[in-house]
Parts: structure tokens; sequence; C-alpha cells
């Protein structure tokens, strides 16, 4: 296994859900169980990139390392990159940008996505996707989907159902819903974020068409291990909740 940090970038303000990184999850903040599980991953160090003394405090508290960032970022991967910057991180490591309202990401898929990266020296970044089996799936548009071409590098991302499949079978899936979890090395990491918005990437308010248009790669793996739902809306909250208290004893 190569050697790799997780940064998770935690911004308090949401407009669906103000205070996200601190909501209670069966006992504990979201922020913890992200925390948690990035740290069932083979990761040397694990980080939190907050622009809120609040989470500063809180992951404190449970024993975890953060850094406070500018509040002005406008993304997250913005968040990761001054971490890295500031922290002076060697040019060729590996730095996993895990989202802060993933609580049910497996540490064996952060694992898996640093290794699809090391096995893709030309790519500036690797993430995952799964199989989508639902046509409600395939057509919601909260849900990315992700073509890949036969060396698994992604030929486009999109919020529309692509592929278009003419003559669809029961066994195909309906294509691959795309994991919002990134591994890059450092330096393509800084040298994304300086990278001007593009047209793609501001029609579909996806970020990675960003590397995509100004023909960058990246590799793409299908999950080994399933991730569960992130944290968005107050229902996606709910469901979580639901999870983990089936899950705790007592």
């Amino acid at each position: 296994m190569v050697a790799f940090d997780v940064v998770i970038p935690a911004r308090y303000d949401s407009t669906r859900l103000p205070g996200k990184p601190l909501l209670n999850i069966a006992g504990k903040t979201l922020i913890h169980r992200v925390y948690e599980c990035a740290c069932e991953s083979h990761a040397s160090q694990v980080m939190i990139a907050t622009d809120d003394r609040r989470i500063l405090e809180a992951v404190a508290k449970f024993g975890g390392e953060a850094e406070m960032t500018l509040r002005e970022h406008t993304s997250g991967t913005d968040r990761v990159a001054e971490l890295i910057q500031r922290m002076s991180f060697a040019r060729d490591r590996m730095v996993v940008n895990l989202q802060g309202d993933e609580p049910l990401m497996p540490g064996a898929l952060i694992d898996q996505v640093v290794e699809t990266l090391a096995q893709h020296p030309g790519a500036m970044a690797a993430t995952a996707c799964w199989p989508i089996r639902k046509a409600v799936e395939l057509n919601d548009p909260n849900v990315v989907k992700v073509v890949m071409d036969e060396r698994g590098y992604a030929l486009y991302f999109s919020r529309a159902p692509i592929p278009y499949r003419r003559f669809p079978t029961a066994d195909a899936p309906y294509g691959y819903r795309h994991i919002g979890l990134y591994a890059y090395r450092a330096r393509d990491l800084i040298a994304f974020t300086r990278l001007p918005p593009a047209p793609l990437e501001m029609t579909e308010g996806l970020e990675q068409l960003r590397m995509l248009q100004s023909g960058n790669r990246i590799a793409v793996c299908i999950a080994a291990h399933q991730p569960g739902e992130g944290v968005d809306t107050p229902d996606d909250l709910e469901r979580v909740r639901r999870r983990f208290e089936d899950t705790v004893p007592g």
C-alpha cells in the first residue's frame, strides 16, 4: 500500500443543514463519524480542514487533528489545497479528499482509490463509481453519472442519464454513479485549484469537469465496497441516523 494522507474539508455553513458537521448521529457528531471512516483506511494521517472554531473544538474533544482554513473558499477542494500548501506536503505525496458529509464511506474504498491513482501515473486524480440498477436513480439529477473508457479513465460526468441505452437489458447496469471521493498527488491538487472554471463545469455544476475540459485525466475504479448515503438533506440525515442507531448496542 502506498503512503497517503486523508484531509476532510468541513465547512460550518450549509443552506439545508446549518452546522452540518456538528449534527448528532447516534451519539457522535457527523464530522466524528467521517473521521472514523478515514481512520479505517491505511492513511498515515487524517486531518480536518475547517473554517469554524466550533468544529475545531469538537474535533479536539474526540482526539482528532484539525486546522483552520480561510472562510472564503468556495469548495472543499480549495480548502484541502490550502492546508497541504501551508503544511508543505511533498509534491508527490498522495492525498485523499474525503468530503465531510460521508459518514458511511468504507475505509477499504479510500484505499482502493489511492491504489487506482498509483496504477495510473498519468492521471491528475482518481475517484470511484458504483453500478446503477434503478431507473429512478439514473434519472435523478442529484445522482452524478460517469462513463469511462476501456482503460478506466473518465470520459464524462453528468447529472443527465448517461450513457443513453437504446436497447437496455435486464442483467446490465443502467450506468455508473460517481462516488465523490478523490485521490490526488499534492502537486496535481494544487495545480487543479489554479485552473480557471470551465464552461462544462459551470453548466453541470460539477467541479471535476474542469479537469477533463483542460485536457487532464481522471482514473475511475468500480468500488469493491458499496458506500452508504452521504448527508445532504434532512431526509438523508434521518436515514443515516437510523443506520447507526440500528447498529448501536442496547
